[in-house]
Parts: C-alpha cells; structure tokens; sequence
C-alpha cells in the first residue's frame, strides 16, 4: 500500500530568503519529532563530489551511477537529469517533504516576498496556500494567510495543521 507523504513547496525569487525559511522551518518540525526531507531543484549545473575524491573519479570514469554509503549517510550520484516524480519517488520513511525550487509542479505552495529585493512573487497570488512577507500591500490584497518573515513559528504551526500533522 502506497503511503501519501504531504508536500508543501516554497516559491520565491532568487536572493529572497527560500533556503533560510526553509532551514528555520526544518528545525522547528525536528523539535516536533517529524521526519523531513527536502527535494531542492538547482537551475544551475551544480558540482556535488570534488576533485581526487573516489566517487568524482568514478564519475569521471564515466559511471552512470554512483552510489557512497557509510554508516551514517547514503548518497546516490546519477549522470543524467530526473523528473520531479521520479524524485519524490525516492522519499520514504519522512513525515512531510518540503520542496524548494521545482515553481512549475503541482503542489501546494508558500509565495514568498521580500519588498526589499524589489519584486513579488513568481506566479498569481492566488495559487499559494499562503504568503510570506514584509509587503503591506501584498497582505492586504492576498486572500489567504500571510505571516511575517520572522513568524517561522506561525508558518511551521499554519503547514502542520494544514498537512494534518496537528501543531
């Protein structure tokens, strides 16, 4: 029987704090006793192994797939690209799965905002389960629950009972 693991993505701009308030979001469900993972989509050609280590000379070997274990992480390094569902696909054993990245999927989403960086957010205000912001303007014309930038607890409290983990 296949088991639904709630999802919640967070959209923003580039330099608009996503990875912060993600990171802050990650400890405050740790302290709940919850298992996290998060499923980061990088637009950029990133470089995960370096130079002289075993699995950057496997690579560069020309295997396909390397996988590292040890006894206390297990990384699987593929040379070729993957859907968001074969992703997510990979995930088991968490409580929830936060998605940074990966705007054009399918699931419920966090807009958030920063009036500083000079611009909203990356879609219509109205495909967001709720928005996080420092714009008086933005929260007074979004329909559904805004919080501050630094209402991390608000934010944590708002997604667990909206993914049904309780608060």
């Amino acid at each position: 029987m296949e088991q639904h693991i709630p999802m919640i993505g967070f959209a923003a701009y580039s330099g608009t704090g996503k990875t912060t308030l993600v990171e802050q979001l990650i400890r405050l469900f740790k302290q709940q006793g919850l298992r996290v993972a998060v499923v980061k989509h990088d637009g950029h050609d990133f470089e995960m192994d370096r130079p002289g280590k075993d699995s950057w000379r496997f690579t560069q070997a020309g295997a396909d797939i390397t996988l590292i274990s040890s006894s206390s992480k297990t990384v699987i390094l593929e040379q070729r690209p993957r859907s968001f569902q074969e992703n997510i696909a990979c995930l088991q054993g968490v409580d929830l799965i936060l998605v940074e990245g990966y705007k054009y999927e399918d699931l419920p989403r966090v807009g958030i905002c920063r009036k500083a960086t000079g611009k909203g957010l990356p879609s219509n205000a109205d495909t967001y389960i709720a928005v996080v912001t420092d714009d008086e303007l933005l929260k007074q014309q979004f329909s559904g629950p805004c919080f501050a930038l630094d209402d991390v607890r608000g934010l944590a409290c708002f997604l667990l009972e909206y993914t049904g983990l309780t608060c």
